[in-house]
């Protein structure tokens, strides 16, 4: 009898420790980024897009105010984006082209972000039923996440230390395919980052336009989309001589009918602000923006344009995701 009293007792002090250790790991980070007055991280992110993945080197900066600093470097071509947000508005920045998109926008707050402290600790308290495990050197707090723009990513998995330091996080979609990974190689909770830190001016590149590796438009092989809705065709193909290069125009019809135009980069002589009401999204290397049914981004020196009013808009992100070298019916 008193064999079973002892194992009783050991079974409910087993389970205990259980809950107590999932309690540390989300009241310390949540307590680590209330007290935060500013912080700073570095780490590594990868999009996983079928067979292709997408490297980027990021840096994030907050400051309690609601600003943020996200700086993404790919790590192929080394194109720098960086997404601002600070009392005058929201921007994304392309250095290397002098330019910028000025959003009217709610970012970060309109959707999950797996980068961004605020937005992680904000799915974790929304998630009523987290799932906690544990394996010899992590803590694993697995919770449902947001993303409207892209609604088959459906849960996140948050790696803490044995110290209770967050290292990384995966997010999901509904069939369990690792998507988006994140590396956190270092967080400080009391770094010292003043108003300039976000100001517009110290985001901007003022020599880039000045050098002899500015980006010019040189655009020659037009790529085209490997996903097209159903009964949708390509059914014209233009290239027009502009004052900056050639501009390719594609227009596809039928039940959806879109239009895809792309051009060589141009690097402005002079810093330009773009305004935009829209979101900033997270393209297959690159950041783009989404207006409506419409999408700009810039990718390997080239702009594209892609506008199409009969598409979803998951169709349109689809389009926009799968533009690669490939042959696609003319009709």
């Amino acid at each position: 009898m008193k064999k079973i009293i002892v194992l009783f007792f050991a079974i409910i002090l087993l389970s205990g420790c259980g809950k107590s250790n999932e309690e540390k790991v989300f009241d310390k980070f949540k307590s680590a980024i209330n007290d935060s007055k500013s912080y700073l991280l570095n780490g590594s992110l990868e999009i996983y897009n079928d067979q292709d993945s997408f490297n980027y080197a990021i840096s994030v900066g907050y400051k309690k105010k609601d600003m943020y600093k996200v700086s993404l470097t790919n790590q192929v071509n080394s194109h720098q984006q960086i997404i601002l947000k600070n009392e005058d508005g929201v921007y994304v920045i392309t250095p290397s082209l002098n330019k910028s998109f000025k959003f009217q926008s709610n970012w970060p707050d309109n959707s999950s972000q797996s980068y961004i402290l605020e937005s992680i600790l904000n799915d974790l308290s929304n998630t009523e039923n987290k799932e906690f495990s544990e394996n010899d050197e992590y803590y694993i707090l697995k919770s449902s996440v947001s993303y409207p723009n892209n609604k088959s990513l459906t849960y996140q998995k948050l790696y803490f230390d044995k110290n209770n330091e967050l290292k990384m996080n995966e997010v999901y979609d509904s069939n369990d395919t690792l998507r988006i990974k994140v590396v956190f190689d270092s967080i400080d909770y009391k770094a010292d980052l003043d108003d300039e830190y976000f100001s517009l001016d110290k985001s901007i590149d003022t020599d880039c336009c000045n050098s002899a590796d500015a980006i010019t438009s040189d655009f020659e092989d037009i790529l085209y989309p490997l996903y097209i809705p159903s009964d949708t065709y390509l059914t014209t193909k233009e290239t027009i001589s502009t004052e900056n290069g050639n501009r390719a125009i594609l227009t596809f019809s039928g039940s959806k009918e879109f239009v895809l135009v792309e051009e060589g980069s141009v690097a402005n002589e002079e810093f330009e602000v773009i305004p935009i009401y829209g979101d900033p999204l997270m393209l297959n290397g690159t950041i783009g923006a989404l207006s409506g049914n419409s999408i700009y981004w810039t990718n390997n020196n080239v702009d594209y344009y892609l506008a199409g009013s009969d598409l979803t808009q998951e169709e349109l992100l689809n389009v926009a995701n799968s533009i690669s070298n490939t042959i696609v019916t003319e009709k």
